[in-house]
């Protein structure tokens, strides 16, 4: 069975546990869920997901020649031991990519898709990039020069990438032994928040250890409640800009900047850092926390039903396409792709106000204040 199929069997459990997590939202008084926001984020994981098809072909496919041509061994993928040391050093390799892509301004500017959301539900976790496979494959080269198998590698990637999905939810508290070994709800909260103490922090996929070990774990504390999103807020639903905002960026400033080792450096630091120069000639406001504002622009009714609506054929189109992309030709994939994109840029344009909004949204910090922590 192909990998996309086993997300199209998968997203009827993701779409009833996003169900299930608004329902006890409201039941605790405390909803964690924006249509708006929501729908750009699953529909943003449509888009990963379909582009996938043709660069998922990529990343395992430099995998398979690595493993045939540099493997220092040729372990047996019928090996229980096998699988579980795949799936260790994998959380450790992607450990290590989720880190830089915190800390590197190219790996940044693709992961950035996922900490757009300025809400934290499960919706969030299917908000996922469609640029990851530029330069994501690097990091898992070492499992193949050790060995593993493209086989292994693939699932335990996928095992991996399913198991981020339930620790995104503020519905769940703290839980003891388990958060001090792997990633669990409240250490993930850490990681998606913008606060000081936070940012950068609990980079681990399945095992927390790992940011224990190399001195980036951060405990999450009740008297600093999180504010989720990024210090450069994104303020669109649009899906194409979401993925395409902070390589805008970068290429703005490469361009602009006078020495040449900076418009390199542009690129290859840390995120957010600007050349002198170009700082200057194009300032951008200084991040403070007190003045962060979620966008949250006002949805007529009819805009509501509408968005709602058209994202129920697209969804089910996306699923059509997933599971029979395999056997399809690459003009009837070309295609689809095009047709599930172009209706997720209509979702997005419908969910956009025709104007901006004058009446301003309230900070994170005054929604927690004025609402129960539903939290157990």
């Amino acid at each position: 069975m192909q990998g996309a199929q086993v997300i199209v069997l998968a997203t009827p459990v993701f779409l009833l546990l996003i169900a299930v997590e608004w329902a006890v939202g409201i039941a605790r008084g405390r909803n964690t869920y924006r249509l708006n926001d929501a729908l750009s984020s699953i529909g943003l994981g449509i888009l990963s997901q379909v582009t996938g098809v043709f660069t998922k072909l990529f990343a395992i496919g430099l995998y398979t020649i690595a493993h045939a041509h540099l493997a220092l061994a040729d372990l047996p993928s019928d090996a229980w031991w096998v699988w579980a040391l795949a799936l260790v050093l994998y959380d450790l390799a992607y450990y290590w990519h989720h880190r830089l892509g915190h800390t590197c301004a190219l790996f940044w500017a693709a992961h950035v898709v996922h900490h757009q959301s300025e809400d934290y539900n499960l919706s969030t976790a299917l908000r996922q990039t469609s640029s990851g496979w530029i330069a994501g494959w690097l990091f898992y080269l070492p499992l193949a020069v050790l060995g593993i198998p493209p086989l292994v590698f693939a699932v335990v990637a996928l095992i991996d990438l399913l198991y981020q999905y339930w620790v995104h939810t503020q519905q769940i508290g703290r839980m003891g032994w388990f958060d001090r070994w792997f990633c669990a709800p409240s250490n993930h909260r850490v990681h998606h928040a913008v606060n000081d103490r936070y940012v950068d922090r609990n980079f681990g996929g399945i095992l927390i250890v790992w940011d224990r070990i190399f001195g980036t774990y951060v405990p999450e504390d009740d008297a600093e409640p999180c504010i989720y999103g990024t210090r450069a807020p994104l303020r669109s639903w649009n899906p194409l800009w979401a993925n395409l905002e902070v390589y805008a960026s970068l290429a703005r400033d490469s361009w602009h900047a006078e020495r040449w080792a900076d418009k390199l450096r542009v690129w290859f630091g840390r995120p957010g850092w600007r050349p002198a120069d170009v700082a200057a000639r194009f300032p951008k406001p200084d991040f403070d926390i007190a003045n962060v504002r979620r966008y949250d622009p006002p949805m007529e009714t009819s805009a509501r039903w509408t968005a709602a609506l058209l994202f129920v054929p697209l969804l089910g189109a996306a699923a059509a396409f997933l599971w029979n992309a395999h056997a399809m030709r690459l003009p009837e994939q070309l295609a689809a792709m095009g047709m599930i994109v172009a209706g997720s840029w209509l979702v997005g344009a419908i969910s956009s106000p025709r104007r901006p909004s004058r009446v301003p949204s309230k900070s994170p910090a005054a929604a927690l204040a004025a609402s129960p922590d539903p939290r157990p």
